[in-house]
């Protein structure tokens, strides 16, 4: 969902690009330096945390869009 926001470790975090399979996010210098993130590895297991609100609301938007198949 792009545009939305993540929470890593307990760190929200703004989702700036989406793929089918991975998204993107970007980390300010200062968050970077004053938590956890810094120290995670690949491969390393971390706590997700996603905005489920607008997962709903690009759900319904999606579904509006959709013809409908009943006339």
């Amino acid at each position: 969902m792009e545009k939305g926001s993540i929470c890593l470790n307990g760190v929200s975090l703004t989702i700036f690009d989406v793929a089918d399979d991975a998204f993107s996010v970007a980390i300010i210098p200062y968050t970077y330096e004053h938590t956890n993130i810094r120290h995670l590895q690949p491969g390393d297991q971390v706590n997700l945390e996603f905005d489920i609100l607008g997962k709903y609301v690009a759900r319904q938007l999606q579904t509006r869009a959709k013809p409908s198949l009943t006339t």
